[in-house]
């Protein structure tokens, strides 16, 4: 096995810059458009020619996220996008849209395409699926456990994530933002709901909390332990931050660099306080070496505050109008960034020593002033968000260079001849013909100096090999103008170096057109036997449940066990019926049992449905992302199936609040068994909590309710309709069952 990649991140090309100069192996960027962090500032398309070039000119691979879900009228766009990308010799995709992904490999065949984290990468069967599709890497759900990621056999390339933001929700799969921001993190707007505050309510009551951000992680910083992860067989380590700084970016790749070039080296493998106050300062909301290495509980999670909390600088000794006086515990440098206790910040523009004098800097143990600008009257603590002297010397990084083989051949009679070679080049140019020195001969020595004198090109000479003849002379303008014009041509081949030829195929879609004179059809899934009941009472035609003993008691054609979210797929459901939630249980029962697929898979265009019903799915559940403009453009399909009423799943969590305040951390308990919880923010909207062997699945406060636009969705020829219910009782099922068949009925007896 190969050195394992280091992937940093850029969200512009002043980060990119600093990735590659701080030793980055690859690097991952996004476009304009279906990225997934549609708030960096990202590439326009000149700017994404300019980056591959310069990553290709250093030997670094670039890879650019289209890992948003993409809706039926952005599909030519976002094709001919990826053919821009083709053809410019991109190194690979990052993709999470699975239907996209299937078209893609059909018509760019040679295309690397790495499947996007919130893909849910987490067991074998799905790696096993998505090698089947020409997938080469997949990037790992940050969940998964160094001994788990040990356990995956799938001979597919693995990647993880080492450094930087943790979503709360599995494989940052989450529609909280979609739902209840109107913007989806899926297609790459998330408004980071789980950085807000929230209360945690047990049997209605709210329980005491140390602190209100009940969802909002650590900082993931596994820089200690960089070694074990190495050896744990996986192929690229990934730093996370498209929309942090360059000097954030430049700085954490030049560590984990440092880091993983000692390993190698067998050299000591130590981290130094500094280092990790360094990352303190740059960003972070207090580290954690997340589930890689098993930390739970307090240990992942910082619910008292959701912001960058730097460093403490020191403590707040008064406060007027117009000064505040602090004691420093550190250094304190005008164009520092503060943040007090009470979350008011701001730039130190003006800085004054204890005698009022204004000063560039004040160190610590001393006493400083700073103009009160903020309006702050009280405040005990302040901190470091921002360290100026830390960011100057960040940006003193050194230039990187490529290091190459040059070989020279000076004989009498023959022409000068210039080779340079790098690990995939090598380029040869010719001179005029050698003679013999008339008056001083030209030294060994002086042409060495001369061919190495590579200057301000990204090249440096690692090893020089000079045959030449004895007393002969080679013009120096000759020897400079040859080393220049293969500079300059070794440069042009490593920016336009091809990583895989660009094969474009005509595809054309299977036509999946359907007559909407098919019958209704009600899925409902219910959460007890009471809604059970009540459901065969009325003939609903397919029942989903997550409990597999209340399935296997009432087990028929119609009932379906809906399958684990997050599931190492031990457990053996060959021949049932199942609502799978994840591509393992898909591809693991696919030919053996009937199947529906749940709106997790996140369905919103043709390409999808099409792979999914290639998969042997009777029905396919759209996203309940898809508005009705959008369901409109995917025409009379049949077996899709539209949520039309019911809580939606926002998320799924390894991270359980109630262990962690109520338990104080425990791993394990049963208290969900005996209460019910709850989550309310700020608007008072109430989030239920359901537990499930250790995932907490969070609901929405409220119903989707779409009934209202039934005769629109029968026109477009959706007849199987989908209602997930929570508390409802047997009456308001009833309701919601009446009013869907009375308008099909109406409809067809217009």
């Amino acid at each position: 096995m190969g050195k394992i990649e280091l992937l940093a991140p850029a969200g512009n090309m002043d980060a990119l810059v600093a990735a590659v100069k701080n030793g980055a192996d690859a690097v991952y960027v996004g476009g304009k458009k279906f990225g997934a962090r549609n708030f960096a500032a990202n590439f326009d398309y000149d700017e994404m020619i300019e980056a591959i070039k310069y990553c290709h000119l250093y030997g670094v691979k670039i890879y650019v996220t289209v890992n948003t879900i993409v809706y039926e009228n952005e599909i030519k766009e976002v094709l001919n996008y990826i053919e821009f990308l083709h053809t410019n010799n991109v190194d690979a995709l990052i993709m999470q849209d699975i239907g996209l992904i299937s078209l893609v490999r059909k018509k760019y065949p040679n295309m690397e395409i790495h499947a996007s984290t919130q893909v849910h990468n987490h067991n074998d069967e799905g790696l096993s699926l998505l090698k089947k599709m020409g997938v080469k890497r997949a990037v790992l759900a940050r969940e998964l456990s160094l001994s788990e990621i040990k356990n995956l056999k799938t001979d597919i390339e693995k990647e993880v994530f080492i450094h930087g933001a943790l979503c709360i929700s599995y494989s940052g799969c989450c529609l909280f933002s979609a739902m209840h921001g109107r913007r989806s993190g899926n297609r790459g707007e998330c408004v980071g709901s789980c950085r807000l505050p929230y209360r945690l309510y047990e049997n209605g009551k709210e329980v005491k909390t140390e602190g209100e951000y009940l969802l909002s992680t650590k900082s993931l910083c596994t820089l200690k332990d960089i070694d074990k992860i190495i050896e744990s067989g996986v192929t690229s380590l990934k730093i996370e931050g498209r929309m942090k700084s360059k000097e954030y970016v430049g700085y954490i790749t030049k560590l984990y660099r440092e880091k993983i070039d000692s390993y190698y080296l067998k050299k000591e493998f130590k981290v130094s306080d500094e280092e990790i106050e360094n990352i303190k300062k740059l960003y972070n909301r207090e580290l954690t070496q997340g589930y890689i290495f098993d930390n739970y509980g307090k240990n992942l999670m910082n619910i008292k505050t959701s912001n960058h909390i730097g460093i403490i600088l020191g403590s707040v000794l008064e406060i007027s109008k117009n000064k505040i006086k602090i004691k420093l515990e550190k250094d304190l440098n005008q164009e520092d960034g503060i943040r007090f206790d009470n979350d008011l910040g701001l730039i130190v523009n003006r800085l004054y020593d204890e005698k009022g004098l204004l000063v560039s800097s004040v160190k610590k143990g001393n006493i400083a002033y700073i103009d009160n600008k903020i309006g702050l009257k009280n405040a005990k603590i302040v901190r470091k968000t921002q360290d100026i002297e830390l960011i100057r010397e960040i940006n003193k990084y050194k230039e990187r260079k490529v290091k190459i083989a040059i070989k020279l051949e000076a004989k009498i009679g023959e022409r000068l001849k210039v080779t340079f070679i790098d690990n995939k080049n090598e380029i040869t140019e010719y001179g005029s013909i050698i003679t013999s020195a008339i008056n001083a001969p030209t030294s060994f020595e002086r042409i060495k100096e001369q061919i190495e004198k590579l200057g301000t090109s990204p090249f440096i000479a690692s090893k020089t090999t000079i045959e030449m003849d004895e007393n002969i002379f080679v013009p120096i303008k000759e020897l400079n103008e040859i080393r220049r014009s293969l500079s300059h041509d070794l440069e042009e081949k490593r920016k336009y170096f091809v990583p895989h030829e660009v094969i474009i195929n005509e595809i054309k879609e299977k036509e999946i057109q359907d007559d909407n004179n098919n019958p209704l059809e009600i899925s409902i899934f219910v959460r007890n036997e009471e809604q059970l009941k009540t459901c065969i009472n009325n003939k609903v035609d397919y029942i989903f449940t997550s409990d597999y003993s209340l399935y296997k008691k009432y087990k028929n054609k119609n009932i379906y066990y809906r399958t684990r979210r997050v599931s190492d797929n031990k457990a053996n459901y060959e021949n049932e019926n199942l609502l799978v939630t994840e591509l393992g249980a898909l591809e693991k029962y696919c030919n053996n049992n009937n199947i529906i697929t749940d709106y997790f898979l996140n369905v919103v265009n043709k390409s999808s449905i099409t792979f999914f019903k290639e998969k042997n799915a009777k029905y396919v559940t759209l996203s309940p992302e898809v508005n009705i403009d959008i369901i409109k453009l995917l025409g009379n399909i049949k077996n899709i199936s539209l949520m039309i009423y019911g809580r939606v799943e926002l998320m799924v969590s390894k991270y359980c609040p109630m262990n962690m305040i109520i338990e104080n951390d425990n791993k394990k308990c049963d208290l969900c068994t005996k209460n019910v919880y709850a989550l309310k923010d700020k608007d008072d909207n109430i989030y239920p909590i359901v537990n499930e062997i250790h995932l907490t699945h969070i609901l929405d406060s409220q119903n989707l309710d779409l009934l209202d636009n039934l005769p629109d969705y029968l026109d477009f020829g959706i007849r199987n309709f989908r209602l997930d219910l929570y508390d409802e009782k047997e009456n308001e099922i009833e309701n919601l069952i009446k009013v869907i068949r009375y308008s099909y009925e109406h409809r067809n007896n217009k």
